[in-house]
């Protein structure tokens, strides 16, 4: 596996508030002192309306310009950073949050905090360094939590320490070369260059497999991804509505066609019978799937007449192309909305050894309802 630095496109998030020094001091860290260094081709940092104002006056002004500073003393490679890479939380009007005070507004952070870490986390060509020293505490929670959902092995988490006296210090921003004074709060004179910025990386578990597809690929909020993923994680329930056709494992939906369902729902049957596992030479299957297929759509259906001509002529390679191109389709459409782990516990597995394979729903019975 890939180490972090070696990827094309090495991205540092953080989260700041009204303190922009984080951003020059997690960069010194990644670069002059963690081991083996971690350089970003792009930052990106998710903050306030007063915080991106505090960015681009201490960070990329003209005058001030300490992004530039610290990258053309310790000799850095130009970084992707400016204004596009502020991410500013905005309010239900899409005004940007001056603060964050209300349960309202901390849903609103979650909700664009997630979707950031979602966003830049759908590159598989990218890897994401991400810090919590920044912001209000819960931006902190929020980030690490986003990560959690999101994050891939490649992916980091960490936090930066900095020496009592320099951490948020007004005029530090990061330990300079040469020596440069500054003061602490009363006034005592510092050596900037004296400074030291530890970094300690945070391990976090990665729930990213066991997410369904949809939350992958497309905007949620934050709140409704933890749900679904705390379902998924939890107890199995495995339900199948007949009149509706619908299927729910743990009770998230899946969406299944026609051929796909009568399938799950042979095998669901024979689960909650306690049946046996089952494969394409068994003489019961067919019956079986077909009897399924018919408690799902009319009797002149033309799903259930492709079905019925495909398997009648009783050839045994026919059946098990049959069988597995069912088996594969179902199990796909577990994963793409259940995710890879989510879909394991109702996934049509395989059982015996190879040559007298079988394949069966392995979920216990009792969690099982079709009605």
């Amino acid at each position: 596996m890939k180490s972090p630095q070696d990827y094309p496109e090495r991205i540092l998030l953080l989260v700041t508030g009204l303190s922009p020094q984080v951003v020059t001091e997690t960069l010194y860290a990644l670069t002059q002192v963690r081991q083996p260094p971690f350089l970003p081709t792009r930052v990106v940092v998710i903050t306030t309306g007063d915080g991106a104002r505090r960015l681009r006056l201490e960070l990329l002004s003209r005058d001030r310009d300490w992004f530039g500073r610290l990258r053309r003393e310790y000799g850095l490679p130009a970084i992707q950073f400016d204004e596009k890479d502020i991410r500013v939380i905005q309010d239900g009007a899409g005004k940007a949050l001056a603060d964050i005070r209300t349960p309202e507004q901390n849903g609103l952070v979650a909700d664009q905090i997630a979707e950031t870490v979602r966003e830049l986390a759908s590159n598989q060509d990218s890897a994401i360094h991400a810090s919590i020293a920044g912001g209000r505490k819960t931006m902190g929670f929020y980030l690490g939590y986003a990560m959690s959902l999101y994050g891939r092995p490649q992916d980091r988490l960490s936090h930066v320490l900095v020496d009592e006296g320099y951490e948020g210090n007004k005029d530090f921003f990061y330990p300079t070369k040469d020596s440069m004074t500054i003061h602490d709060r009363e006034g005592n004179p510092l050596d900037a260059s004296r400074a030291r910025v530890m970094q300690a990386d945070i391990p976090f578990v990665r729930l990213r497999d066991g997410l369904p597809g949809q939350l992958l690929e497309g905007r949620s909020r934050f709140s409704d991804t933890v749900e679904i993923a705390q379902k998924l994680y939890g107890p199995p329930s495995l339900e199948i509505d007949l009149s509706g056709k619908h299927v729910r494992c743990a009770g998230v939906p899946v969406r299944m066609t026609h051929a796909e369902l009568a399938f799950f729902l042979f095998m669901a049957e024979r689960a909650r019978k306690r049946e046996a596992p089952v494969r394409w030479d068994d003489p019961v299957w067919k019956d079986q799937y077909l009897a399924a297929y018919r408690r799902l759509v009319p009797e002149m259906s033309a799903d259930l007449e492709q079905a019925e001509n495909a398997l009648a002529n009783n050839d045994q390679d026919d059946d098990k192309k049959y069988f597995e191109q069912r088996k594969t389709r179902t199990n796909k459409a577990l994963e793409s909305q259940l995710g890879k782990r989510g879909a394991q516990t109702y996934c049509i597995r395989r059982t015996g050894s190879r040559g007298r394979s079988r394949y069966a729903i392995q979920i216990d019975p009792k969690v099982i309802t079709i009605q």
